[in-house]
């Protein structure tokens, strides 16, 4: 199992902070995305965005890391702060 966690306006777009996918075809951050992506077309839209940030456990990470089960893959749109 793969826990999904979405912040900020993701979570408000998709009505969802918490995801838990089966880890058997998924080998990647991008694996993750794609899957989630599968789900519909608003969660396609939202996922599409190219500066999305992930991080897989709290390591900032690139779509291409690895992910096994067990793992927390954090996806959120870039923060800006002043």
């Amino acid at each position: 199992m793969i826990v999904v966690r979405l912040f900020a306006s993701l979570r408000e777009t998709l009505g969802s902070g918490e995801v838990c996918l089966d880890s058997a075809d998924i080998s990647t951050v991008a694996d993750v995305i794609n899957v989630l992506a599968n789900r519909g077309d608003h969660w396609q839209e939202a996922l599409a965005a190219k500066n999305l940030l992930v991080a897989v456990n709290q390591h900032h990470v690139d779509k291409s890391a690895p992910v096994v089960a067990g793992d927390e893959v954090a996806i959120f749109p870039p923060v800006t702060g002043g």
